[in-house]
């Protein structure tokens, strides 16, 4: 099963699919980070940060965790979407409080649902690490839109 999501499913049936078929988006899998986890307005992605995460600092860089965070609002979201439509982060606010590392585990990032609108979706997430810390926070605004079929003019042979 590709990740080519199914536009004629809604979100929720797309997001099982995924699951069902052991299938991850190909940035999760760049990232080591995994969905394991949905349900209407919810969803749970995990992932254990190693040294390739880490920025100058010697802990994981920012970056690596709000992507945990911005997949973690987005499926939460993703979940809500009736069939023919689609979403995309129009803003994301991290709160990073306390730092990762090596050490720190498989990390497991909890994304929830807070309102669905016709055209704008609302959510948040936290992100804990393996001893149940609570490391990172993010709420988000997703853009919600109906899908256009491809344009013809625009597709290469």
């Amino acid at each position: 099963m590709s990740y080519k999501a199914d536009s004629g499913a809604s979100g929720l049936e797309q997001v099982q699919a995924l699951l069902a078929g052991g299938v991850q988006p190909p940035f999760g899998r760049k990232i080591g980070m995994s969905l394991i986890e949905a349900a209407y307005g919810h969803a749970v992605f995990e992932a254990e940060p190693d040294g390739s995460a880490y920025n100058p600092m010697g802990s994981v860089h920012g970056g690596y965790i709000s992507s945990i965070l911005d997949s973690a609002c987005g499926i939460a979201a993703h979940t809500a979407l009736k069939p023919g439509f689609a979403y995309t982060t129009l803003e994301l606010k991290v709160s990073f409080l306390r730092a990762l590392t090596e050490r720190s585990g498989t990390v497991r990032a909890v994304g929830r649902l807070l309102s669905m609108g016709g055209r704008a979706a609302f959510t948040e997430a936290t992100l804990h690490d393996a001893a149940g810390n609570l490391c990172a926070t993010a709420t988000s605004t997703l853009l919600v839109f109906e899908k256009r079929p491809p344009d013809a003019s625009t597709q290469r042979s």
